[in-house]
């Protein structure tokens, strides 16, 4: 019951074999609860700007489900239940944005090709459409090919109204500034998980939203490709003293 034509792995009382253990639990057809994130990691928040750069380049081994929903969740997770604040600040908790993730081809291993819309408040992911969608996306994004290449992109899209009937015009600023702190948010969760992305704002909004299939209310803002890489960036205390103390001496 795995393959590219399947739509999910849904999970029934007994019966199930080796595969679909590892899947992660259905509440519906084409709704996915996701693991729960992971609040403390292997490395600090430190070593994770120094070491993120903005990567192009991937290998073609797939992320887990587990490496999905802690992206997700650093895009748009939820960290006070109380409030259901979220791990981006927004402006008067608005959250306009909308995150969407393509899954290509063995792109995370218990998933089905194909674009997902994340629910922060169930941190689930529901199935839009099966495939590989990919190539559409890159062609859409001026055939920038590690759109094509990398195993997953999120789409970040935004409803401006959602703001905008609360601040007015100046919400379309707050708007494009909540999206500059989830894409921080993802590069700095991607270096941690020793992975790579890029941010790409290049490409055709129509195109865009018609791959993924959003409301015409929804405007993208962002492609995200992600994928694992050979090695990340290295930094030094040394590198960096030395840097600093040469601009010193001008």
């Amino acid at each position: 019951m795995r393959n590219d034509s399947c739509v999910l792995h849904i999970s029934t009382v007994g019966g199930m074999g080796k595969e679909e253990e590892t899947a992660p639990p259905t509440s519906a057809i084409g709704e996915y609860y996701l693991p729960l994130s992971k609040l403390k990691g292997t490395m600090s928040v430190e070593e994770a700007i120094a070491r993120r750069r903005s990567v192009r380049e991937y290998l073609s081994e797939p992320l887990s489900i587990e490496e999905l929903a802690q992206l997700l969740w650093a895009a748009q997770g939820i960290t006070d239940p109380k409030r259901g604040s979220r791990a981006a600040p927004s402006a008067s908790a608005t959250y306009p944005l909308e995150v969407y993730v393509v899954v290509g081809k063995n792109g995370v291993k218990e998933l089905s090709a194909g674009i997902y819309k994340y629910n922060p408040l169930k941190h689930s992911i529901k199935l839009i459409k099966q495939g590989d969608y990919r190539a559409d996306l890159a062609k859409a994004a001026l055939s920038q090919p590690w759109v094509n290449k990398a195993p997953v992109v999120m789409v970040i899209t935004a409803v401006y109204e959602r703001t905008t009937s609360r601040y007015g015009e100046r919400g379309i600023r707050y708007v494009h500034m909540e999206a500059g702190h989830v894409g921080q948010n993802i590069y700095l969760q991607t270096t941690a998980l020793g992975m790579g992305t890029v941010v790409v704002g290049a490409f055709y909004d129509d195109m865009v939203r018609e791959i993924i299939e959003a409301p015409k209310k929804e405007h993208p803002l962002y492609l995200i490709p992600i994928g694992k890489v050979a090695k990340l960036h290295e930094l030094s205390a040394e590198e960096l003293a030395e840097y600093y103390e040469k601009n010193r001496r001008g």
